[in-house]
């Protein structure tokens, strides 16, 4: 191990049934460092962090620890908690019935015989000490959600850990508590504590980090001082895009023109989910898209236009009209549909069948107490099944028997049926195969062609450029920049999504 090194992970693999989750992964952490671990969705870094934790046990590979000569065994959490490693998830793992000195000992006591007193009183020492504000007998969930991550990072510290991951630590705070994090980290950096920091916020890792380390597709891309790597080569790491390597393969279609009337417009829209306050518009018969880093904020803009989040502020119009979007059906009821991000989550029901899914959103529209005769629903289902091209034995097959290709053409026959003037599709081709994804993209310049007005959202840059003639470009959660005509190439993309670089 290199002398400074608190950590080293060598040649690290990982397999899952069908799929190489790590392949030669490498990963070193120096003390009093702050390292980040960057990636995309898929990348590998929740896999790694878990491997390192002893969730997963790794295929291949050597971990070394400082102070220990040979390669360690991490098998589970226990394991890797007796090394001095420890995580501080992004969903607080405390407990907010307790106090915040009852949270920092939880595990640490023995039988009935507790000292209380003394208990409270290393709390609150330990607390001071880490300049957190918060005291040992104030219950927990009285407690911000930020003093509630510092109180867990509190707890790690005591228990003498050398490694502390942070997972995600400030995806929901605001600035302010941000700051009182960073300054917690940058405390223990002090004091020869090795930070592993997870985060897709850009501007975050370029505040606080020593040093960067990117993974793309299970594999180790490289690692980098923080002053060597401008924001916009991170990004083009991410990605697997070099910059002489870039073209626009958006295709022939290029979009209404300024002329062509408006159908949706929000003014200074925000919503509870912690996007910065955004003007959106998109034009008849026009694709646009949100681009940006996983955990930008895409689609949290994209929830709050169709209410599936709640607006706290900001105006929006229909066709020039004010109108008020407080829940989805009132979006659906002003023609607007929206295929989510997770379709195993908000999209299909998995014990209905094809045509009971295709029918849903029009049956919700219609109202429950008025269904469908089976006639109907079995001529919309049977017409979407064919249009679409989905391969099921019957339209009555359980939806959840379909491949993940098929399921989401049953999403998009749904909102196709209630005949929206304005789709939203996010993350529509996500884990389906190239010539599905195609087909898709072809329908979504189709709709376009007939009037359709339609949000689309990709994490494949490549798939936005063919789709989109105009991009809406997101970094921490605000929107930092808008292309369209020749600014629509990769170079301006994670040039823009990079920001600040010179």
């Amino acid at each position: 191990m290199n002398k400074n090194s608190v950590l080293e992970m060598r040649n690290i693999s990982k397999s899952f049934p069908g799929v190489r989750a790590l392949q030669n992964v490498q990963f070193s952490l120096c003390e009093g460092e702050i390292h980040a671990l960057m990636g995309e969705n898929g990348a590998g870094k929740s896999t790694l962090i878990k491997v390192l934790t002893g969730v997963y046990s790794k295929d291949e590979g050597d971990i070394f620890i400082k102070g220990i000569d040979n390669a360690v065994s991490i098998r589970s959490p226990q394991d890797a908690q007796n090394l001095g490693i420890s995580t501080v998830y992004q969903e607080i793992t405390l407990c907010p019935n307790l106090t915040v000195a009852e949270n920092m000992f939880i595990g640490r006591t023995k039988g009935a015989g507790v000292n209380w007193k003394k208990m409270n009183d290393e709390a609150d020492r330990i607390l001071e000490s880490l300049d957190i504000p918060a005291k040992a007998k104030q219950q927990l969930s009285s407690c911000s959600i930020a003093i509630q991550q510092m109180i867990a990072i509190a707890r790690a510290v005591d228990m003498q850990c050398k490694i502390l991951i942070l997972d995600e630590p400030t995806s929901s705070l605001d600035e302010q508590e941000v700051e009182k994090l960073f300054k917690l980290m940058r405390d223990l950096k002090k004091k020869g504590v090795g930070i592993i920091f997870v985060t897709h916020f850009l501007d975050q890792v370029y505040e606080v980090c020593d040093k960067i380390t990117v993974l793309r597709d299970g594999q180790f891309v490289g690692e980098y001082e923080i002053k060597d790597l401008p924001r916009v080569q991170l990004v083009s790491k991410m990605l697997g895009k070099e910059l002489d390597d870039m073209s626009d393969i958006r295709g022939d279609y290029e979009g209404p023109g300024e002329n062509v009337e408006k159908i949706f417009e929000a003014t200074s829209l925000q919503s509870n989910a912690g996007i910065k306050p955004f003007d959106f518009y998109i034009r008849k018969g026009e694709v646009n898209g949100f681009t940006g880093l996983l955990g930008s904020g895409r689609s949290e803009c994209v929830r709050a236009i169709f209410g599936a989040d709640r607006v706290i502020k900001g105006t929006i119009k229909k066709n020039g009209q004010t109108v008020k979007i407080g829940k989805p059906i009132r979006a659906m009821k002003l023609g607007i549909g929206y295929l989510p991000e997770d379709r195993k989550v908000d999209g299909i029901i998995g014990d209905l069948s094809v045509r009971e899914n295709i029918v849903l959103a029009l049956q919700v529209m219609k109202g429950f107490f008025r269904p469908f005769s089976k006639a109907q629903a079995y001529k919309f289902a049977d017409e979407y099944i064919k249009k679409l091209e989905i391969k099921t034995a019957s339209a009555d097959t359980p939806i959840k028997s379909l491949s993940g290709g098929n399921q989401q053409k049953v999403i998009l026959a749904r909102w196709l049926l209630t005949n929206p003037e304005y789709l939203i599709l996010d993350e529509p081709t996500r884990g389906i195969d190239v010539g599905t994804k195609i087909e898709i993209q072809k329908l979504v310049l189709e709709l376009a062609k007939q009037g359709k007005s339609i949000t689309f959202i990709s994490s494949e840059t490549d798939e936005m450029l063919r789709t989109c003639s105009r991009l809406i470009v997101m970094r921490d959660r605000k929107v930092v920049g808008e292309l369209k005509g020749d600014q629509l190439n990769q170079n301006t993309i994670m040039s823009t999504i990079a920001g600040g670089d010179k």
